[in-house]
This record gives C-alpha cells, structure tokens and sequence, in this order.
C-alpha cells in the first residue's frame, strides 16, 4: 500500500512555527485579552470608574484631613486591609442571599484556582485582621479607622461609581451604648467639620431573642399585601423579610408606613441599650430622628442601626434628585447625583443619606472568632464631595503655589536648585519651570499657578549673590542677600 504523500517540507515547518489562537474552541469577547484592537484606539476608563484629576486633588486632601483629625482626636488607629480577599469573607459576614453577594461582587477565580473578590465595603476585612491578628488579646475597646476604595458591579450613574472611596470607623470589644453614641457624634462631627448640617436617623434591629417575632408580625403583614410588592420584595419576603423596609421603590414605600415597628417588640434589654444611647445623643447635642422603618441590609447588624442625612434647613441652589439607597452595608459608598441647573429661588434638599452603620455584635464569632461585641459606620468621599460641591462649600487650595523661582541660565539654575531644598525644609510650597530660559514665560507661569512672590536668579544676581524678590500682586521688586533668601521671604509670608 502507498504511503500518503507528505506535505512539502517549508508549508509544515510554517505551519508549525505559527502561534495556536488562543481563542480557539471559545467565544472571543469584546475586550478580552484576547478581541481585536482596533488600529489607532485610545485606550478608556472602564465602566463605572472614573480618574481624579488634579484640580480635584483639594477636596480629596481637605477631606482626609478632617478624617484624621477625628481619628487622632479620638484614638482611632488607622489598618489598611488588602483590595483583595476571598469571596467567603464576604458571603460569611453580609450574607448569601444579600444583594451584594447575588449582584454586585467583583469576584473571580485567580491562577491558583482560589475564589476571590474585590472588597466591595470595608467592615468584614476589618473584623477578619482582628481576629487574623488576635487583637482580642490587646486592651479593650480596639479602635481602628480605614480609607481606601471599594469595588461593587453596579448600574452606573453619576455620582456613583463601580470603584468608590470609603473611609469608616470601627470599634471592637465592648457593648456599652456609649460606644454607639460615640461613633454616631463622629459621624454626625465629620460633616459638621465639612461645614454640612446633618441629622442622624436611628432604630434599633434587636438582638437574635427579639426579632423573630418582630420578623413574623412583617411577614404577616406583606404577605397581605404581597400583589402591591416589587418583584425583588417579593423575593425578599422569603429570604430576608427585613430588606422589604429598605425597599425604596415608591409603591413598597408607601405599604411600609402601616408596617408594625420593630421598637414595639424590642426586649427589656435591647429596649434600655437603644434608650440609653439616645440619652447620649442628647448628652452630645446631636440631632436626631427615630426612625422605626430604618434597617441594614448586612445580615451581621444587630440592635444599634443609625444613618446620617442631609439636615432639614440647609438649602442650596437647586434640590438634588432621592438615589435609590443600597439595600446593604454602610451606605456611605452611594453617592448624591449632581446637581440640576440653578433655580431662582433655593429649594430645601430632600432627605438623603451620607453615611451609615450600626452595631454587629454577633460578626467576629460568625466568622470563627470569639463572641465580640462590635460597632462603626462608613462614608463615601465621592458622596461627601458631591455633596460639598451642591452646597458651593469651596476648600482651601493648601497646595497652592506660594514662591515661584526663575531662572536664566545653567549657572543660575544650579542656584535655584539649591534655593529650592531650602524652602522646602522650610515648608514653602515652592515651583519652577527649569527648562524654561525667557523670563517673560516664567512670571506667565507664576502668574497662573497663584505665585504670591517669585525669586527672580539671572547672571547679575549670580555674580552678586543676591536674589530679586517680586511681589507678584503688587509687581514691587526688593533686592536681597542669596543667603538670607529664605528668611526674607518667609517674613513676607507670614511666617516669622
């Protein structure tokens, strides 16, 4: 029998030097690693996740600023968790059937076939490094403070953004109310500090002894009205009765105002604990409302659960639209759409959460530790600043240019050079432009970056040691010694 005839020898070595598609035997999705680049495309922002530019830099700044303030003032220590964890974390501590978990999880299984995610709040990986680290054996209460982003596959819309900034404070190891009112008044403090009024809605969820009867007394009553529920209350009725509460679509609003509230089931002492920290809020002269149809959508929250809003009487040009609230978590990643065209006449802001938390006594034990007493609250920074920005709340520009130095000449810029580590070991914010040589260009660029002095070195002032000082508002130039620059120009800065 004939051997089949063999492929000429420079088609198989071809053949077998060219690279398999990787695409082979699947579907080639738009994006991948694997789809097509068009020729000549620029490169986008995902989805849902947005670049903070330079000139937005400020609010950033003022905002951690104030953080750390109230951090420092209270003896809260600052941890910093990992972007990533495991995908069981979060399951564990929020819950299965919690929408986080169905919907909104950025989670993936890595190269070494661990299911992991990126965190989409900041509490559970906190309570993880307490018990990772055994801070329970650390004199109690532990007070920590995080900020950093979150990650949550949501719809996107402005204001609100699949990678958002969140800052929180938690407390571990100690269950006396006191410890609620404390973590309500920073909350309430930090937008106060921001210049924003805010008022603090409260209620309490119960412990594991009350709330199932108060979680009957709901299911009875939905399910009378069951074909007036949304499809995702409907849901919510068998999995987590609770959540129909939080609902904020307007016709379940509407059936949740006859609803039984949880206070009137409440035990003797989840009753007196949510008493006493209302007796501290007043102690503290913080603003608030109780509000029996509040609760949080993260299975782990227990008694305490408080959200801080926008305050009755502060106004601003134009009123912003109600965000529908997340049905979980601290609420603070949301953040306030922007605002609508100016109106002649200001009209009040209608109410609209910034900020959220509440008690989690029974979290460290569901997640392995022992029994642990917990509480803490977040807030979004992109919520904050939005709302800073409707109410036309302008922060300090404290990276301002203060001194501008010019140059002209190599001989002149190894001066400027020098002249420049010295007043930033003096703490001027100082610039320069060295590769600029026309003078002209350089007092332009002073000009723009709000110089209030500019430090003019050409050869003249080389061969003299000395430096001409020129008021940049003014435009008056003085003359002084290269070595006393430093003190000269602090002097005119106020800074003796």
């Amino acid at each position: 029998m004939p051997s089949p005839a063999k492929k000429p020898a420079a088609k198989r070595d071809a053949k077998a030097a060219a690279p398999k598609s990787k695409a082979v035997g699947k579907e080639v999705r738009p994006g991948s690693a694997d789809a097509p680049v068009r020729s000549g495309s620029t490169p986008q922002v995902p989805r849902g996740m947005k670049d903070i530019l330079p000139q937005e830099q400020r609010y950033w700044r003022h905002i951690y600023k104030k953080i750390e303030s109230l951090a420092r003032g209270y003896g809260y220590e600052r941890i910093d968790t990992p972007i990533l964890e495991e995908t069981s974390l979060f399951v564990r501590a929020a819950g299965k059937q919690s929408d986080i978990v169905e919907k909104e999880m950025f989670s993936f299984i890595d190269k070494g076939g661990d299911n992991v995610s990126l965190r989409p709040e900041g509490t559970a990986p906190v309570a993880r490094a307490y018990i990772n680290h055994g801070m329970l054996a650390m004199p109690q209460p532990v007070k920590l403070y995080y900020v950093g982003p979150m990650f949550r596959y949501e719809r996107p819309q402005h204001g609100r953004y699949r990678q958002h900034h969140q800052f929180g404070f938690e407390v571990f190891g100690d269950s006396n109310p006191v410890i609620d009112a404390e973590l309500i008044m920073l909350a309430h403090q930090f937008y106060k500090d921001l210049g924003i009024k805010t008022t603090v809605h409260i209620n309490s969820l119960g412990c594991p002894n009350c709330r199932p009867n108060f979680t009957a007394e709901i299911v009875a009553y939905f399910r009378s009205k069951r074909s007036q529920l949304c499809e995702d209350c409907k849901r919510r009725m068998t999995k987590n009765p609770l959540r129909v509460l939080d609902c904020k679509v307007p016709g379940c609003v509407a059936l949740k105002e006859a609803a039984p509230h949880i206070v009137d089931h409440l035990d003797d002492d989840c009753k007196n604990k949510l008493m006493r920290v209302l007796e501290f809020l007043d102690d503290l002269q913080v603003p608030y409302v109780l509000d029996p149809h509040l609760v949080r959508g993260f299975d782990y929250y227990t008694r305490t659960v408080f959200e801080v809003v926008l305050s009755d009487e502060q106004v601003i040009p134009a009123p912003l639209p109600v965000p529908a609230a997340p049905a979980h978590g601290h609420r603070g990643h949301q953040a306030v759409p922007e605002a609508q065209p100016v109106q002649e006449v200001p009209q009040p802001m209608p109410a609209v959460a910034l900020g959220g938390g509440g008690r989690y006594d029974n979290l460290i034990e569901q997640m392995g530790g022992r029994p642990t007493p917990a509480c803490g609250f977040g807030i979004g920074l992109e919520r904050a600043i939005l709302q800073m920005k409707a109410l036309q709340i302008d922060p300090p520009d404290d990276n301002r240019t203060e001194v501008f130095l010019a140059q002209l000449g190599d001989q002149a810029r190894r001066k400027v050079f020098a002249l420049f580590d010295e007043l930033r070991a003096a703490d001027v914010r100082v610039a320069a432009n060295l590769s600029k040589n026309a003078l002209k260009g350089q007092l332009e660029a002073a000009n723009k970056m709000g110089a209030k002095l500019t430090a003019i070195i050409g050869q003249k002032e080389v061969l003299d040691g000395t430096v001409l000082l020129r008021d940049m508002e003014s435009g008056m130039q003085e003359i002084v010694d290269y070595n006393k620059a430093v003190l000269e120009i602090t002097k005119k800065l106020g800074r003796e």
